[in-house]
């Protein structure tokens, strides 16, 4: 297959202010920073009677009320050989009656046409469901941000379920970090932060969450509510201020004018990750259950906020099982009660930040990048692989014959008194590769296999000496497994691979349940837990998977260990979360392709 040379983005961009324009030029830079050799560009939605600054990015821009510019830019586009173009659909960018002007555009194109859509309306009106249709039908594949989207456009819509890609909206990749130093720097030292951040409108809520305020601050003295945006350019032109004016007067009415704070500004990225830094809680307060999408929650799950929402369709699948905290539209009593528990206890909420940030780790714009790009070359190659399933003749396979018994001499040869050797020449030990944790930690799952009823145990003197090579692979001043040792027995890293450092985990936490001495199951479980909370930053889901399989045999054994069971949720929903953001009705797997130990991730599910 050619490889992609260039992609268009057709929507609004910054620095028009709207979370739209916000999510085009994200994802333009994520895909130019994860393809370098790929050449991007933004086709910008110029809205009647504007004008913006664009950056370098926008290639071109159309006055979204005159037809003949979404002609000129199908020929722009043309022209330019783009191999694909992805449009951000949201209804009110585009002009015409349902937005109908941006179809003399696609119907041009000669290029596969990806179309994200940011609405999915579950009750459209005839002119947006004859719209909505023909953008299905100009397009090769067409993504949604949650999978309510994917079930109402196969309902309503009955687009084909190998049409349609679900991915996660894209988040900043940044570190999990305390927010007492953000608050130092913006002025709120001292203080329990509640954020809502976004362009105010009414549909947001944020009356419901100045209502609740009195009753959070009977619990927590010292909460402040912020309320971070510039009211939507749309609501200025009709109304002016006439809704941020409401809501200032209520908060004189209630007398809460010290605890909630109004800053009317639309800040640039590196402002707006500081501003959710600090907050203890963030809150989207939101009035309509048919959100699909929304950055501002995505954002603000992504840097480890714990989250009290709505139940809008978004918030409903990102925060399910215990990831946020759900409440009734319109309930101020509600929010207030679950706002102040959280305020008020420290080990949930920050169990939760840990919980939302591991889980989030699929979610960032670098892994939604590649995800679009796999999209795109799918959409360009114009068909999917299909399985094929093997054909059933009726006549039953014949059987092998009976196993031998197992035989270990080779196993024992591969060993001396350091451990096992990494590699052979042929059926000769090669000491010049040395030994590496990784085979140890494998001949220790050996030897606790081998004591099952029924098997001829490894001997004492070798098992104990696998469990010696772990012992001394740990490396207390990184918190990791080293993974390399030379033939000389000396150290050629401070730190393994995640992968070996999970696989150890796996090891420590079936030798904790199974080993045949006791005092050598009790050094296995301390050694697992101490090793266990660095894996929380590990992005190989394999890695995730090999500790799941050591994390269901140690938590058998510690079942009073509450951190290790967040960490085996929080590792179970991320791979969960590669589940869902990559399979289709022909793939159902966790990722684009097959590598190695495929068999271990669906197995630490079970």
């Amino acid at each position: 297959m050619t490889p992609l040379r260039r992609i268009a983005v057709i929507g609004n961009s910054l620095p028009r202010r709207c979370g739209i324009a916000t999510f085009t030029t994200d994802l333009q830079q994520a895909i130019s920073t994860s393809r370098p050799t790929v050449e991007t560009c933004i086709v910008a939605m110029t809205d009647h009677g504007q004008t913006y600054d664009y950056p370098k990015a926008v290639a071109f821009q159309i006055q979204d009320d005159k037809i003949e510019e979404y002609i000129r830019a199908a020929d722009f586009l043309n022209a330019g050989r783009f191999d694909t173009v992805c449009l951000q659909h949201e209804f009110g960018i585009f002009g015409g009656e349902a937005g109908g002007h941006v179809l003399e555009l696609l119907s041009r194109l000669t290029m596969p046409v990806v179309t994200t859509f940011h609405t999915v309306l579950a009750n459209p009106t005839a002119a947006q469901r004859a719209v909505m249709e023909r953008i299905v039908d100009a397009s090769s594949k067409v993504v949604v941000m949650a999978n309510k989207g994917r079930e109402l456009l196969r309902s309503v819509y009955q687009v084909p379920d190998d049409e349609i890609e679900v991915i996660a909206h894209g988040i900043p990749d940044v570190a999990l970090v305390a927010p007492d130093a953000a608050k130092a720097r913006l002025g709120f030292d001292g203080k329990s932060i509640i954020l809502t951040f976004g362009l105010l409108s009414p549909n947001k809520g944020i009356e419901v969450m100045i209502d609740a305020m009195p009753s959070i601050l009977k619990r927590r003295a010292d909460a402040v509510y912020v309320v971070l945006g510039a009211t939507h350019p749309n609501l200025v032109r009709d109304q002016g201020e006439a809704y941020r004016n409401r809501l200032m007067r209520r908060v004189r009415e209630l007398g809460v004018e010290d605890h909630v704070v109004f800053l009317d500004r639309f800040v640039d990225l590196p402002t707006l990750l500081e501003f959710i830094s600090m907050c203890d809680v963030y809150v989207t307060p939101y009035l309509n259950e048919a959100q699909m999408t929304s950055g501002t929650l995505a954002y603000s799950f992504g840097l480890g906020k714990p989250v009290v929402s709505t139940p809008y369709w978004h918030a409903r699948e990102l925060l399910a099982n215990g990831r946020g905290v759900l409440v009734p539209f319109g309930d101020a009593t509600a929010i207030g009660s679950k706002i102040a528990e959280l305020l008020t206890d420290d080990g949930r909420r920050q169990a939760m930040c840990r919980r939302a940030y591991a889980v989030s780790r699929t979610m960032t714009w670098e892994r939604t990048a590649e995800h679009y790009m796999s999209v795109f070359e799918s959409a360009s190659q114009g068909h999917w692989l299909k399985v094929i399933a093997p054909s059933n003749t009726g006549v039953p396979e014949p059987r092998g014959p009976a196993a031998p018994d197992m035989q270990i001499g080779y196993f024992l040869s591969m060993c001396d008194d350091t451990g096992l050797f990494q590699h052979a020449v042929h059926s000769v030990p090669d000491r010049s590769h040395g030994y590496c944790v990784d085979d140890n930690a494998r001949a220790m799952l050996l030897a606790c296999a081998l004591n099952s009823p029924g098997e001829q145990p490894l001997s004492e003197v070798l098992t104990a000496r696998f469990a010696a090579f772990v012992q001394h692979a740990w490396n207390p001043d990184t918190g990791r497994f080293r993974n390399f040792m030379g033939f000389n027995r000396t150290w050629l890293e401070a730190s393994g691979s995640e992968d070996s450092h999970a696989r150890t985990l796996w090891a420590l936490g079936e030798t904790a349940r199974s080993d045949a001495t006791p005092s050598r199951r009790q050094w296995a479980t301390a050694l697992f837990a101490e090793a266990l909370s660095t894996v929380e930053t590990f992005r190989s889901p394999r890695a995730w998977a090999f500790t799941l399989l050591g994390l269901g045999a140690y938590c058998a054994v510690a079942p009073d260990d509450l951190h290790a069971q967040e960490i085996r949720h929080s590792l179970a929903d991320r791979l969960m979360s590669c589940l869902a953001s990559v399979e289709t009705p022909d793939w159902v797997w966790f990722e684009e392709g097959l590598a190695y130990d495929n068999a271990r991730l669906p197995q630490a599910l079970m």
